[in-house]
């Protein structure tokens, strides 16, 4: 079934218009006709099965059959993700929006070898939201999630101060202590932040720092894990937890 996301002022209450660049893809690249049914959100929540009744070049007219119950998860999850190279970002953040991550944060560390000057900067931003769309449409997300522009280190643990929970992926950190101890923290509805650094890692004084703000490095297991990996891993197992028990966490209490 296609996706489509639409404004919360474009939903009537028995039926729902889709403008815009969408009906062009909806009727040259989809193929769509009368009759079929899509799933239309309006990006605060609200999913609707709807049977398509009439579409033009202008515009699309969907009758909603049904409200469906939304797909995010119950904690607002946000990746501070740092600047990695290639095609490797555009990746993560696919992957990061079909695991149900909230909103992904760029970050430029010390380690970071991707320089973005502030036009091309906010060019990959505003490509790194297309892909996020994309990614949210395809795993049918009932929300898109937000990317932030790019952030120092000292300005993304500003960000993520209001979050209770907080997790810090450092490779040099010994034992999985810390990471159980953060697991069991975590409840549903709660923010929750996750710090990864780039190919190289964070630097000696870049943990120190996350310190100073409360937030203790914690271990990904035995293994070292490659940028794009390490923050795929947390998101996967707080998804696991949050779908399956809300409060109930994998990780025994010792």
């Amino acid at each position: 079934m296609h996706h489509f996301f639409v404004e919360k002022g474009q939903v009537g209450e028995k039926t729902i218009v889709i403008t815009g660049s969408d009906v062009h893809h909806a009727r040259q690249v989809l193929r769509i006709r009368p009759g079929e049914e899509i799933l239309i959100s309006d990006g605060t929540g609200g999913d609707y099965r709807c049977a398509v009744r009439s579409l033009d070049e202008q515009e699309i007219l969907a009758e909603i059959l049904c409200v469906e119950k939304d797909r995010e998860l119950p904690s607002f999850l946000v990746l501070y993700q740092s600047l990695v190279k290639g095609e490797k970002m555009e990746w993560i953040i696919q992957k990061a929006v079909e695991l149900g991550v909230s909103r992904i944060v760029p970050v430029a560390s010390e380690n970071t070898v991707v320089k973005l000057e502030k036009k091309k900067e906010e060019s990959r931003v505003r490509r790194w939201q297309a892909i996020a769309e994309s990614a949210a449409k395809q795993s049918k997300r009932s929300k898109i999630p937000e990317i932030g522009p790019v952030l120092t280190l000292k300005e993304a643990l500003n960000d993520a101060g209001s979050c209770p929970v907080r997790f810090f992926a450092y490779e040099h950190e010994d034992g999985m202590q810390g990471t159980v101890r953060e697991m069991q923290k975590v409840k549903a509805g709660q923010a929750i932040a996750v710090f990864v650094g780039p190919e190289g890692g964070y630097s000696p004084d870049e943990v120190k720092l996350a310190g100073e703000y409360g937030i203790l490095p914690v271990s990904l297991g035995r293994r070292i894990l490659r940028a794009e990996t390490a923050g795929l891993v947390l998101l996967s197992v707080l998804m696991m937890n949050l779908e399956c028990a809300g409060e109930t966490f994998m990780c025994p209490q010792k």
